[in-house]
């Protein structure tokens, strides 16, 4: 009985080793039985260093599709600087093209009477935002198209605000010629308009109309919640033990970490295809050399999101890392 049981195990052992030192090839081909004509892609990502001003979602496939900049069931999250969410950037929310303003002079006839918006240079960016208490400064790149249409709304509002008398310093940054000082600005895409006070940014930064009345409007917004800050200290500095009046809104910098959380879904056609987390704008051109794309995948699966568990799957560490995503 012993001898029959080891040359069994041994024929066993002859015929699994040959088995397994044979190589097979096969073919199958297995049918989609779903015969919807799209499929959703569901996504979350983190974009470590982009603001989400500057993240566009973009589609293509082998149909022809090209949609570019999808907002339908996208919503976007600025993050702070331990990547947590801090501010709801919007849903569904298409990029508004800002409006410009076009001017029949040249910048030589706007600059015969001389040039009130003051070309800056690293040795005199600091003294002038230093000498102003308030500062209100372009930063450009000849190269850049909307920057090139800027130019002469931003010297013809330089010489408005020189005629009402605001007390303003308007300024403008050759970030190309000056590319470090920029970079120590974290100028992030041209034209950037900042408004700073007392030295110091005030963020986020001017992404309004490009227009000498609009540029006016905000400048003189700034004066106004400025000076009812200063009554307000005042009337407090001189009544210490009354009841406090409520402080006004001053328009002060917040912190502005430039990181985005992009999640949501998109309806894709059954065909070779991709789609695109872009870097891109509709108002502005980005700087190359601020352009940081390092990014972290959060979620990404095809179909509708699994909405029920077995009770066996729930607590495993992966599902717990994925329910804190």
């Amino acid at each position: 009985m012993s001898l029959c049981a080891i040359a069994v195990m041994g024929i066993l052992f002859l015929s699994e080793t040959l088995a397994f030192a044979r190589t097979i090839m096969g073919t199958s081909i297995a049918l989609d039985e779903n015969d919807q004509p799209q499929i959703r892609l569901n996504f979350n990502m983190t974009l470590m260093d982009l603001h989400c001003d500057y993240v566009s979602v973009d589609v293509w496939d082998t149909l022809g599709t090209n949609r570019q900049n999808v907002t339908k069931n996208i919503e976007k999250w600025q993050l702070d600087e331990s990547g947590q969410r801090r501010i709801f950037s919007g849903r569904n929310r298409e990029q508004r093209e800002v409006v410009h303003e076009e001017h029949e002079e040249t910048m030589e006839e706007l600059h015969e009477d001389g040039e009130q918006a003051v070309e800056l240079t690293p040795d005199t960016f600091q003294n002038f935002i230093e000498s102003h208490e308030m500062a209100f400064i372009d930063m450009y790149a000849p190269w850049c198209i909307w920057c090139q249409r800027l130019h002469p709304t931003w010297e013809k509002f330089a010489e408005d605000v020189h005629k009402l008398g605001m007390p303003v310093g308007i300024g403008k940054v050759n970030c190309v010629t000056h590319a470090q000082l920029c970079k120590d600005q974290r100028v992030m895409a041209f034209p950037t308009l900042r408004w700073y006070k007392e030295k110091n940014a005030i963020l986020p930064d001017y992404k309004q109309d490009r227009t000498v009345a609009a540029l006016t409007a905000f400048a003189k917004r700034k004066l106004e919640m400025e000076q009812k800050y200063k009554d307000w200290e005042s009337k407090n500095a001189q009544n210490p033990g009354g009841k406090a009046r409520t402080k006004p809104f001053a328009g002060d910098s917040r912190p502005e970490h430039p990181g985005c959380q992009v999640s949501g879904h998109l309806m894709v056609n059954r065909v070779p295809g991709n789609f695109h987390i872009e870097a891109k704008s509709k108002n502005h051109n980005l700087n190359a050399a601020m352009t940081n794309l390092t990014h972290r995948v959060n979620h990404l699966s095809f179909g509708e999101p699994i909405t029920a568990l077995q009770k066996h799957m729930e607590n495993t560490p992966f599902m717990r890392k994925v329910k804190r995503v």
